[in-house]
């Protein structure tokens, strides 16, 4: 069997930048155990899968170690996929997923996504939680992941936290996050998801649907611009709508073959 797959990086205007995915289309759907050996056979922080269904895709998204039920930077790939190698050529792709439908739409040289905003629940931080990030949160929220608010981009950039002391959350991962320093950016992040097989992402998509409303409250800002400060780096545009986040980037081809399985 061979199968079509491309890897994409995503949140980037050139190669080497941002975050790299896997996509996989597929004409039917394959055994859940040989998608995770694909996903795990890739071993980037997703491989996206997706398959045509009425009008529009069903989609799916695996870690090299597990199924996420949410991702942004291999949405982004996807849809760029469709776009830009598979003759897509309506105005919006509408895929189905296991947080609901998600629609992106080509904007220029960006691509939108518009997804479902996260809840900001305020909570405590867990006794291990500052001790493994290194820096004590000023603020605590939590949905999917800790939303974990320090004081400046600085700790932010040098944060060296113990990712396996990280693995004891009981969420996804740890979105730390600050004002940004300069006119350029809003807030800065990065995104620690040991519990997903992902020590640090570089660039998260999904992560901006708890950033984007808890800084559009601070800042007072519907329109946002955010940037990942992870080694590789990404830029990532925001619009907080209501219930809805749109998150938008660019995102360039890197590779692109076939797997024979």
């Amino acid at each position: 069997m061979k199968l079509p797959i491309y890897q994409v990086d995503a949140f980037a205007s050139e190669p080497f930048e941002g975050n790299p995915a896997a996509v996989c289309p597929l004409d039917n759907w394959l055994p859940d155990e040989l998608i995770q050996q694909i996903a795990m056979e890739n071993n980037l922080s997703e491989t996206a899968f997706f398959v045509e269904q009425d009008e529009g895709y069903r989609l799916r998204w695996f870690t090299p170690t597990t199924e996420v039920d949410l991702c942004g930077h291999a949405t982004l790939a996807s849809a760029h996929v469709l776009f830009e190698h598979l003759d897509y050529s309506q105005q919006i792709i509408r895929f189905d997923s296991n947080s609901g439908e998600l629609m992106v739409r080509k904007e220029g040289d960006r691509l939108v996504m518009n997804f479902p905003a996260a809840e900001l629940n305020r909570t405590e931080s867990p006794n291990f939680l500052e001790e493994a990030v290194g820096v004590p949160p000023k603020e605590l929220y939590r949905d999917t992941d800790y939303l974990y608010v320090v004081e400046s981009e600085e700790q932010v950039r040098n944060l060296d936290p113990d990712i396996r002391a990280l693995a004891k959350a009981d969420v996804r991962g740890i979105i730390v996050t600050a004002a940004a320093d300069g006119n350029n950016f809003d807030f800065v992040s990065r995104f620690f998801a040991p519990n997903a097989g992902v020590d640090e992402d570089p660039v998260t998509g999904s992560a901006h649907t708890m950033l984007t409303p808890y800084w559009g409250r601070r800042l007072e800002k519907k329109k946002l611009v955010g940037r990942q400060v992870s080694r590789r780096g990404g830029t990532v545009y925001c619009h907080h709508k209501d219930n809805r986040v749109e998150i938008a980037g660019e995102a360039c081809t890197v590779m692109q073959g076939q797997m024979e399985i």
